[in-house]
């Protein structure tokens, strides 16, 4: 009976031991210094255009194209978009130059922004050229936000004309990194 005793009040002080020992003051204060910094990053655009395509007359000739860009149509992600990183890959292996412009546009199809890239023609060698990363932070990401299109302007350089029988392709490959702030 006295080592049943003993084991009860042993219980009961390691019991009262640990309630006490585990309290500490709680700061709730914490949560308004809580703040998540995600990245996320995705495909923007991809295309593949062959030289068959590109029939031309041997001067200058345009070739275009837009699609909707609708990601800042959520309200979330707008107010949240801090910076942004475009990343831009072009290859050609087409034995002409051509200028590439990515067209930014609102949604009354006015140019916000115009990003311009100079692909040299091909020489026989791989032609595969990443260009500088486009950063979007401040002024120039509050023009971003306002994009509800992405149009594509191929200006066909002067050279041999490019007939239905020409050989190679233009293709782009393109990121784009976000990085928002959730608090």
């Amino acid at each position: 009976m006295r080592l049943s005793s003993l084991s009860k009040i042993s219980g009961i002080l390691f019991s009262v031991f640990l309630l006490f020992s585990c309290s500490s003051d709680l700061d709730f204060d914490q949560v308004n210094d809580f703040k998540l910094e995600p990245v996320f990053v995705a495909n923007l655009a991809y295309f593949d255009i062959p030289a068959s395509r590109l029939v031309d007359d041997g001067g200058t000739n345009i070739g275009y194209d837009s699609r909707d860009f609708d990601i800042f149509k959520n309200k979330f992600f707008t107010e949240r978009l801090k910076r942004a990183d475009f990343d831009f890959e072009v290859e050609n292996n087409i034995d002409r130059a051509f200028i590439l412009n990515m067209l930014l546009l609102n949604d009354q199809n006015q140019v916000l922004q115009t990003i311009s890239f100079t692909v040299p023609s091909y020489k026989g060698a791989p032609n595969v050229i990443k260009y500088p990363t486009e950063v979007f932070e401040n002024a120039r990401l509050d023009l971003l936000k306002q994009t509800q299109k992405i149009g594509f302007v191929v200006i066909i350089a002067a050279g041999p004309p490019l007939n239905s029988e020409s050989q190679g392709n233009l293709k782009l490959r393109s990121s784009a990194t976000a990085y928002l702030e959730i608090k």
